[in-house]
């Protein structure tokens, strides 16, 4: 399920953001250290239900890296109960709700969390530990919507023929992506990230969860670990781009999904070649050419760098009404939800 099904799906949405202390969202008080504080609030209400209901929201990373640190994360489900549920090797944390029969079923989950810019500079020589084989491994991993076979594999080698380096594999991947991809505004939600369909099917349009997924299939598929990180545009944009920054307060449109990829000495690089795509595409006046300054200036910023909030591997608010499966279904029925 992606998140622009469940929102059209899911009828009114309501989803809000505000600086702990009810500081406004773009006065940005920054230490001396560039951390700055969000509070972000999600509030999920079912209001059609049959039954027992079941609510799973993403909270905020639940490991700290270097440039976020989750302070807290909160939640009230009155008359129901709730629990985290972590994932350590994914940093993912799900809030996970029941309400039993005739309940009216609302979850309100808050996040406070501390952020910072991520930049990481390939032209130094890297000094970042070493992380385990086991994570990295797990990065490696083929899954259903990210296979490392067949077309991937034939892609990614014919991508990265003539390189010689781990940061010439990841830079290959990531002008290949800018270059043969486009945003197409008619991708529902931010995108299925089925890249073998893309690839077989020769579509090479979508959003965020389809380019970036491509790259991280890619990267994959070339021998250097991976993975898709989810989460929330929270300020506006430092250099000036109107298309990717959060425009107010209310962020229900703000979510986005970025990649990672692990070089050597230099450990987790952000990567964002679907963001690329989105300034050629939405920057105004819009539609620009990719020898545009904007997007030249856009391309070279986002092969190393990011600035947002996370909530790791996760799309949106999952529910289930009625019935006695646990697992979050795929797509709650229409006009059932609140968020």
């Amino acid at each position: 399920m992606n998140r622009r099904d469940f929102l059209q799906s899911g009828g009114i949405v309501s989803v809000s953001l505000a600086f702990a202390k009810a500081e406004r969202l773009f006065s940005q008080v920054t230490t001396l250290d560039r951390w700055r504080t969000f509070q972000v609030t999600t509030r999920v209400e079912v209001l059609k239900t049959s039954g027992a209901t079941r609510v799973w929201v993403p909270a905020a990373l639940v490991t700290e890296t270097p440039f976020q640190k989750t302070l807290a994360n909160t939640f009230n489900c009155e008359g129901g109960t709730a629990k985290i549920v972590d994932s350590k090797t994914d940093a993912l944390g799900i809030i996970a709700a029941e309400f039993p029969a005739g309940v009216r079923p609302i979850l309100t989950v808050t996040s406070r969390i501390a952020t910072k810019d991520c930049a990481v500079d390939l032209t130094a020589r890297g000094t970042t530990p070493k992380e385990s084989r086991a994570e990295l491994e797990h990065f490696l991993r083929p899954t259903k919507l990210l296979p490392t076979d067949g077309i991937v594999k034939a892609t990614a080698s014919q991508i990265t023929r003539g390189t010689n380096t781990d940061v010439e594999k990841a830079r290959a991947i990531y002008e290949w992506i800018v270059d043969n991809t486009f945003r197409n505004p008619k991708t529902r939600g931010c995108g299925a990230g089925d890249i073998r369909f893309m690839l077989e099917s020769r579509d090479l349009g979508g959003k965020c969860a389809d380019l970036n997924a491509l790259y991280v299939g890619l990267a994959r598929a070339a021998g250097l670990p991976a993975r898709d990180v989810y989460g929330l545009r929270v300020a506006k944009s430092e250099m000036g781009y109107k298309s990717l920054g959060a425009s107010s307060e209310k962020v229900t449109k703000a979510q986005h999904c970025r990649a990672e990829v692990y070089i050597g000495d230099y450990g987790w690089v952000p990567v964002d070649p679907a963001d690329v795509r989105k300034v050629v595409l939405e920057e105004p006046p819009g539609n620009r050419q990719l020898e545009d300054d904007m997007v030249k200036k856009a391309r070279a910023r986002l092969f190393g760098s990011s600035a947002w909030v996370e909530r790791r591997a996760c799309r949106f608010p999952h529910v289930s009404a009625g019935g006695n499966d646990r697992r979050p279904p795929r797509q709650p029925r229409s006009g059932q939800l609140q968020v």
